[in-house]
């Protein structure tokens, strides 16, 4: 029996490995304008608005050549990007059994639809929920709650898939199951701390239970 209407995915280390691409796109902007060599860690800790709030607060009077700047590198430097192996074929898969599909993630409007264009996978989602279309960012709801008013679903019919804290926060606070995806997770041990309802280490292993439920 189908136990799933609508799946939602996180984008960077869910969907694609754009993790190291984020960094060197950040660490370039920071060495040319700030004159530092910031580190992942210290990168990492500024997620969570889009990438845009992130560059205007690093100099506000600079901001629209620190933008140009950043999509330049960014999208200049994609080959430093994939989709992880098996992540196409279970998008596909999913169209196919008609459940509804998914972006919500953290990134702007302009980088996601960067990485989800060169990755080839920006026609398999009905709806594109990125960091600009919302007022509160993850871990607020806010996004989830936009998908499932926008398809009139219910609540326990629909998953969101990612590999932060913010992702399970967010879950819960819109009322749906949440699968922690461990296979590239900045916060692994944080996300396993909060206790998902579901957790995978491998695409297959996400696969293999997404085909049971859909």
């Amino acid at each position: 029996m189908k136990t799933l209407d609508g799946i939602i995915f996180d984008v960077d280390g869910t969907l694609t490995s754009t993790n190291d691409l984020i960094f060197e796109s950040f660490r370039y902007v920071s060495k040319k304008y700030l004159n530092i060599n910031p580190r992942n860690e210290e990168i990492a800790a500024l997620f969570g608005p889009p990438e845009d709030v992130i560059l205007k607060d690093m100099s506000a009077d600079k901001y629209e050549e620190i933008k140009k700047d950043y999509y330049d590198f960014y999208t200049k430097n994609h080959h430093l990007a994939d989709l992880y192996p098996g992540i196409k074929e279970l998008l596909e898969i999913i169209k196919r059994h008609n459940v509804f599909l998914a972006i919500f993630t953290g990134k702007g409007k302009q980088a996601a639809t960067i990485t989800l264009q060169k990755l080839g996978i920006i026609d398999l989602f009905d709806s594109i929920i990125t960091g600009d279309d919302v007022k509160k960012h993850k871990p607020s709801g806010e996004g989830i709650l936009k998908f499932l008013n926008e398809f009139n679903l219910e609540k326990d019919r629909v998953l969101m898939v990612g590999d932060s804290t913010g992702d399970i926060k967010a879950s819960r606070e819109a009322g749906i199951k949440v699968a922690s995806v461990l296979w590239d997770s900045l916060t692994k041990e944080k996300v396993l701390k909060l206790g998902s309802d579901y957790v995978f280490y491998t695409v297959e292993e996400l696969k293999k239970f997404i085909l049971q439920n859909i």
